[in-house]
């Protein structure tokens, strides 16, 4: 029976992290895989999705610059782009497995091994691999399982990865569908209806439950967000619950009941059903490891579950379902179990990102977690149309946002940006809020220009009283205001 000092159970981000932090401890892993390295971040997530959003931006860019740039005729192939997708995660992939395979070649002999199969914990120190035609049993000092999540289903709708799409089937389609019908107004159902209107080739439907998409966000962002997609052409069919969803000649047929009691029928090609995930935990433990979950996951306390040397990182727990999350997580559990963390695992100060048109980037918490949690708060905004760089990009739509304690302190609460590079505003941000600090240390640094994150900049400013634009006059363009006692007011800016 082969030993080890850890056995990481899946080699998505959070596992293969979790593993390469273990052979920065000179400690003996097995890596677990039963499928394919990089999990569903690589092949049917981030990686996967964000190629074809990248894409798709730059579709709608020459759609939207064509006559600037004399360019009259154009076609998008699917084929030819699809190709491209798959080229990108075959280059993620090959990257992983050339550093994978030549591990124990430069940090020692006998470090690291790879496996391919299908893992269950059989014990708290024994894992059953079976590969193949194959079985063994390996043992370890420690175990992670990191098997991430899966598309959830809806039993009563009709998908068969044809007609009736989830997120991991949706590398199957092969051509522009005329019409789609997305299910769930999510993050990720938003970010697959700003990926088919761009190609401007989709007639996109959007089926959302309450009054607006994207309900865990601020009002003023999925203004935005809700106003690009409808003028691609999107509908939204909004305050609506699919009642029923069948396929016939070939076409998906749904009906539709609106909060009046009203109902209405449609007709489309295809169909894309995006309405959240769940945890891999079936059949990963025997009914001896008694690991607590819940429906959400494995419930852990900093990656450690209730079995003290059985450890659970990334999508399978009941955290934050992120790819940034998850490495995070992989490295702390290692850290915990074979060192000493420097810091604490936190959350707060998490960057996250939407791919939407534009994109949305944040860190930290937006007005409504704010709001929720009961505190008062300074918020500033500065539009992009303040910014030289959104000009020189002949793109002005969006802002940048900052909260802050409404206090002499002006601790940051968190931020959201809206628009081009959004997604490389952040950075600094994030490090104030995981560091406590306040404002003043951002509103002092000097920024590249042009560039986007000089907004970030005339916000901290605003908040001291100095900006160099002023929100009295441009009240169009900066707002600055606070929110106490559940209530907005604008305040004037004292020099």
């Amino acid at each position: 029976m082969k030993k080890y000092d850890v056995i990481v159970i899946g080699a998505g981000p959070a596992g293969y992290a979790a593993a390469m932090r273990a052979v920065d401890f000179k400690k003996k892993v097995a890596l677990i895989e039963k499928k394919q390295v990089g999990g569903a971040g690589i092949h049917h997530g981030a990686l996967w999705s964000k190629t074809w959003w990248e894409l798709s931006r730059e579709a709608a860019n020459i759609r939207k610059h064509s006559d600037a740039l004399n360019i009259h005729q154009y076609q998008f192939n699917y084929e030819t782009l699809k190709s491209e997708v798959k080229a990108a995660v075959q280059e993620r992939m090959e990257l992983l497995e050339h550093h994978m395979h030549n591990i124990n070649v430069t940090m020692g002999e006998g470090l690291f091994e790879f496996i391919l199969g299908n893992a269950k914990v059989i014990s708290r120190n024994q894992v059953h691999v079976h590969n193949f035609d194959s079985d063994e049993i390996l043992e370890a000092d420690y175990i992670i399982v990191a098997t991430g999540s899966r598309p959830r289903l809806l039993p009563e709708l009709p998908i068969d990865e044809e007609h009736v799409f989830t997120s991991d089937g949706l590398d199957k389609l092969d051509h522009f569908p005329k019409s789609i019908v997305i299910v769930g107004a999510g993050v990720i159902g938003c970010e697959f209806a700003t990926i088919f209107s761009n190609f401007g080739k989709t007639k996109v439907h959007l089926i959302d439950k309450g009054d607006r998409i994207l309900p865990f966000e601020d009002e003023d962002i999925v203004k935005v967000i809700e106003r690009n997609l409808e003028a691609k052409d999107v509908l939204i069919h909004r305050n609506s619950k699919l009642i029923h969803m069948d396929i016939k000649d070939g076409m998906v047929h749904y009906t539709l009941e609106y909060t009046d009691g009203s109902k209405e029928v449609f007709r489309v090609e295809k169909a894309l059903v995006s309405v959240g995930r769940v945890p891999n935990h079936e059949d990963l433990f025997d009914e001896s490891v008694n690991v607590q979950m819940d429906k959400r996951g494995i419930i852990d306390n900093l990656t450690q579950t209730n079995v003290e040397n059985i450890y659970a990182v990334g999508d399978i727990t009941a955290d934050i379902a992120l790819v940034n999350v998850g490495e995070l997580e992989g490295r702390f559990a290692i850290e915990r179990i074979f060192g000493k963390p420097e810091r604490d695992l936190i959350y707060e100060n998490i960057s996250t990102i939407m791919f939407l048109g534009p994109e949305v980037a944040g860190v930290g918490m937006n007005e409504i977690q704010a709001q929720k949690a009961g505190l008062d708060y300074k918020v500033v905004s500065v539009d992009y149309s303040c910014i030289p760089r959104a000009t020189a990009m002949r793109n002005t739509q969006g802002f940048i946002k900052i909260i802050v304690s409404n206090d002499d302190q002006t601790k940051i609460y968190g931020m959201r940006v809206v628009g081009e590079h959004a997604s490389s505003a952040i950075q600094a941000v994030a490090l104030l809020i995981s560091m406590g600090k306040g404002i003043k240390e951002l509103a002092e640094l000097i920024h590249p220009h042009p560039s986007i994150i000089e907004g970030i900049q005339e916000c901290g400013r605003m908040l001291l009283g100095k900006s160099m634009f002023k929100p009295e006059v441009l009240k169009h363009a900066m707002t600055f205001r606070t929110y106490t006692n559940g209530e907005y007011k604008a305040i004037p800016i004292e020099t």
